[in-house]
C-alpha cells in the first residue's frame, strides 16, 4: 500500500509580513531603508531633531502610502482613462496599388 503524504495546501498563497503581502514586503523595506538614510543625512547636515522628524515621517508616511497601494491587489494594473480608437483594416496579403 502506498504511503500517503500530507499535501500542503499554501504554496498557492503570497508571502505575508506583519501584513504586507508579496512585493509590498521588499516595498516597506524599501520605505524603512530610504526614510533611515534620508533621516541620518538631515542629522548629520542640518539638525538633530529635524532629522528625527524626517525619519519618522517619510518612514510612517511610505509604509501607510504602500499599506494604501496593497488594498488595490498585488497585481494591481494601470487602468488608461480616455478615448482610444483603434482601426481593425487587415492589411495582410493586401497588394498596394500604384
Amino acid at each position: 500500500m502506498a504511503k500517503r503524504f500530507a499535501v500542503y495546501k499554501g504554496l498557492q498563497k503570497p508571502l505575508v509580513f506583519r501584513g504586507f503581502k508579496g512585493k509590498y514586503i521588499y516595498w516597506g523595506v524599501g520605505s524603512l531603508l530610504a526614510g533611515l538614510v534620508l533621516g541620518s543625512l538631515t542629522m548629520s547636515l542640518v539638525n538633530m531633531w529635524l532629522g528625527a522628524l524626517v525619519l519618522i515621517g517619510s518612514v510612517v508616511g511610505g509604509l501607510l502610502y504602500i499599506a494604501s497601494r496593497q488594498k488595490k491587489g498585488l497585481h494591481d494594473k494601470a487602468n488608461a482613462k480616455g478615448i482610444y480608437i483603434i482601426n481593425h483594416i487587415n492589411h495582410y496579403g493586401r497588394k498596394k496599388s500604384v
